[in-house]
């Protein structure tokens, strides 16, 4: 910052001096010094006009003046043409002319710019901030979790993923809690990050970007992807609501693992590993391979055993799918663990 006021600075002073060096007799000192100074604040004030203006509206502005500026050099030749003598009547319509075209098409240029597609001019007329839109910013619970570097080994996600600072912050801090629990996940979430920073199709992008003003990280992430204009992984159900509600588009890693479970229909037969005891008499407990629980009715005496079921109902929750089962020993049959008998003599 302090680099750019020091040439502005000397960009003034430049044409001031040269406006001082180069005036006409006739003309006093303090007069074009001056003259050249404000010429040259004018222009830095269009420069910091310049910066906010987006590509789309820049290069539509261009094109819309270029546009004028041809309209008005046919109105010209067509005066011309007229047999009109060249009367300063003429030459003020002449450059009348040259400025409405011109301005009318410097203006409907930049308010059309927005329809512009530049991406299919190449990735140099693509602004940073329509990069930005194509980022997705990951929180703290779905690097701990780990999916997130499953999922991206498919192939099914590249880009650039950000990470915040105030994010590896919080994972510092959970790594280095005193509970152990914390501390193993912690630092399972760094080992998550390190093996996405070696996948080739991904770009992983440290922010510094933080808001003083806004003590919970669910709200910094929430504001960062308004600021940034992309989208946030997670698999935290508060989050995921509160971003609905901002506008803010989420990629839920939970929302994705039960979207691509296996469809069970009622009537369909399961076969199950009955793990534990239910809540109710007589439920007994198995879980898919995926983790889904299955809830089988009559079939708590069938405890480390593995049993055909027949599916009865299946409960979509927030937290995930669940199925619910009914075992019929008369029909169905039991298929016990394995169990090795050591021969004498091993």
């Amino acid at each position: 910052m302090i680099d750019f006021l020091l040439i502005r600075a000397l960009f003034i002073s430049a044409l001031a001096a040269s406006s001082a060096w180069f005036r006409s007799p006739a003309t006093p000192l303090w007069a074009a010094a001056g003259g050249g100074a404000l010429v040259a604040c004018l222009a830095i004030l269009v420069e910091l006009r310049l910066r906010k203006i987006t590509m789309k509206r820049l290069l539509g502005t261009a094109v819309g003046l270029l546009a004028g500026l041809c309209c008005a050099a046919l109105a010209s030749v067509v005066l011309g043409h007229l047999g009109l003598d060249t009367t300063p009547a003429l030459r003020l319509v002449e450059i009348f002319s040259l400025v409405l075209f011109a301005w009318f098409g410097a203006v409907l240029g930049a308010a059309k710019g927005d329809v512009l597609n530049l991406s299919a001019l190449g990735d140099v007329f693509v602004g940073e901030n329509d990069l930005r839109h194509s980022w997705k910013i990951l929180d703290t619970s779905v690097i701990i979790d780990g999916r997130i570097a499953d999922i991206a080994d498919t192939g099914f996600l590249d880009g650039v993923l950000v990470v915040p600072q105030f994010v590896l912050h919080e994972l510092q801090m959970v790594a280095d809690s005193a509970d152990s629990m914390k501390r193993t996940r912690g630092r399972r979430g760094l080992d998550v990050l390190q093996r996405l920073q070696k996948m080739t199709n991904l770009t992983i992008e440290v922010v510094q970007q933080d808001f003083p003003n806004v003590k919970e990280v669910d709200m910094k992430l929430i504001e960062l992807a308004t600021l940034y204009g992309c989208g946030i992984v997670t698999n935290d159900f508060n989050l995921n609501k509160v971003a609905h509600v901002r506008g803010v588009k989420v990629l839920n890693i939970n929302e994705l693992t039960n979207s691509v479970r296996p469809i069970v229909l009622p009537g369909e037969l399961m076969r199950v590993f009955i793990l534990k005891e239910g809540k109710e008499q007589s439920q007994g407990v198995a879980y898919l391979d995926d983790g889904t629980m299955v809830v089988v009715d009559n079939a708590r005496r069938m405890i480390s055993r593995t049993i055909d079921i027949s599916v009865t109902s299946v409960l979509q929750t927030t937290a995930g799918k669940m199925i619910f089962g009914k075992y019929d020993e008369r029909s169905h049959a039991v298929h016990p663990v394995p169990v090795r008998v050591q021969a004498v003599g091993e």
